[in-house]
């Protein structure tokens, strides 16, 4: 009998976790596992982002809804509904079903919870977010195991839960021949014109929120067209920062010259018509994004933060920089400058992608961790 995975996730577009869960729930199908999608999300929000981009790969899916905060009965009734579909593991995404199931979880068997940390961002002291990110500290030693995206990210656990068995670092994974494809995809008109009429195209992907450093790489660019006058800056995201950044780029005189368009589901058709992707992060786990870069062999700058360092090979597959103006704008400058050293590290890192990180070797690292949680 395969076993029952069921992954919870309350997500706020299709960003890296989201599309991580999507991959591996595809390589868990052929695995042979049952794996199943619980989108939680408030009432009256019609349909999310990894919803629709589940139904279109044909993935399976239960939608949820539900009021915000320590929603005692909602929670409740999740697990009621997990023990009737035969959940063999529960596998949580994310601090708000690491709270609620470490708060109000409750299973008529044994269900081992397994969570996995995409990575952290870290608000400001006594603020909500602040005390959530409290609970989902003492939340995951009610896990049966903790999954890291990269080595790095043990840092932010506490030492004697960082010393612990129940610990596992999974790096994410791609199904690169899925980013070939969707690679060749033809592009919305206003991206396209954008496109034509700049180059080189400079590449951001995120949520448009601090963590991401998007204000610093509107002001990196400013420095970089001194160089590069016709050159393009497209930022794929959406987020509560959007009107400062709209300052931002209005107060550089740069609005023929940065383009927000919003939440965008195919990064990789905005990658095959760049040059660079920047990475410009305070914060991160292990990007999908970087993975995605990786694998269509586009440059990439990034600041040195979660396992990134790592997985760039401390600067072999990509250009790693400590986040200045002056840096980001010079880094992106040696990628057009050097094309031979550029294209040498986006070679080493697509080999990386195709024999280290592919979905297939995730999901099989997840399995295991799934099978030593029942064992114990």
């Amino acid at each position: 009998m395969s076993l029952k995975v069921l992954h919870l996730i309350d997500s706020g577009g299709l960003y890296g976790a989201e599309r991580m869960l999507l991959t591996l729930v595809e390589a868990q199908q052929s695995q042979g596992l049952d794996p199943m999608i619980l989108s939680a999300g408030e009432p009256g929000i019609e349909s999310k982002g990894i919803e629709k981009e589940a139904d279109r790969l044909g993935l399976p899916i239960t939608v949820w809804r539900m009021k915000p905060g320590l929603n005692r009965s909602e929670t409740r009734r999740i697990c009621e509904w997990a023990d009737e579909w035969g959940a063999d593991i529960i596998h949580s995404h994310g601090y708000k079903f690491n709270i609620l199931l470490g708060l109000f979880g409750r299973f008529n068997k044994t269900v081992p919870v397994v969570t996995t940390l995409h990575g952290y961002v870290h608000a400001p002291r006594f603020t909500r977010m602040w005390a959530y990110e409290l609970l989902d500290r003492l939340a995951l030693w009610r896990m049966s195991a903790v999954v890291l995206v990269g080595e790095a990210m043990k840092r932010e656990l506490p030492l004697i839960l960082r010393q612990s068995t129940r610990i596992a670092i999974i790096r994410n994974g791609l199904k690169v021949e899925d980013i070939l494809r969707k690679s060749k995809d033809s592009l919305p008109t206003e991206i396209n014109e954008f496109v034509r009429d700049h180059e080189p195209v400079i590449l951001g992907v995120g949520r448009l929120s601090p963590e991401k450093g998007f204000t610093n790489l509107v002001l990196s660019f400013r420095e970089f067209k001194d160089k590069f006058p016709r050159a393009g800056l497209l930022i794929a995201g959406e987020g509560f920062l959007r009107d400062t950044l709209e300052r931002d780029i209005s107060n550089n005189k740069l609005e023929k010259d940065v383009l927000l368009p919003g939440y965008y589901p195919n990064i990789p058709a905005l990658m095959a018509r760049s040059k660079v992707l920047v990475i410009s992060s305070t914060t991160e786990g292990l990007p999908i994004t970087l993975l995605e870069a990786m694998a269509l062999q586009l440059p990439i700058v990034s600041t040195c933060v979660g396992e990134i360092p790592r997985v760039l090979e401390n600067g072999a597959n990509g250009i790693l920089v400590n986040g200045s103006e002056r840096e980001i704008a010079g880094a992106m400058e040696s990628v057009l400058e050097d094309a031979l050293a550029a294209r040498k590290r986006s070679e080493r890192g697509r080999q990386k992608v195709l024999h280290e990180l592919s979905s297939q070797s995730m999901a099989d690292q997840y399995e295991k961790v799934y099978r030593r949680a029942l064992a114990s």
